[in-house]
């Protein structure tokens, strides 16, 4: 599970055995995990997060878009 990234106590990571479904990434915090897709950057589904929390992550997905999807890329090969 590659962590790409950390902002704040946010970590943003994949699971290595997701390749077969498009670019995405996860984020976890304490007891609470998301996932949004990267192409377009949209949200995926939710435990733990409030609405507020989503809008925020969201931004910061848009906002680091190509770190991740490189690190996706480079991870899987595709």
């Amino acid at each position: 599970m590659p962590t790409v990234l950390r902002i704040g106590s946010y970590r943003f990571f994949f699971y290595s055995n997701e390749n077969d479904e498009p670019a995405h990434i996860h984020v976890q915090h304490d007891g609470a995990l998301a996932k949004f897709w990267l192409k377009p950057v949209a949200y995926a589904s939710s435990t733990g997060f409030s609405a507020r929390e989503l809008s925020k992550l969201l931004e910061l997905i848009e906002q680091h878009q190509t770190t991740f999807e490189e690190a996706w890329h480079a991870f899987f090969g595709n």
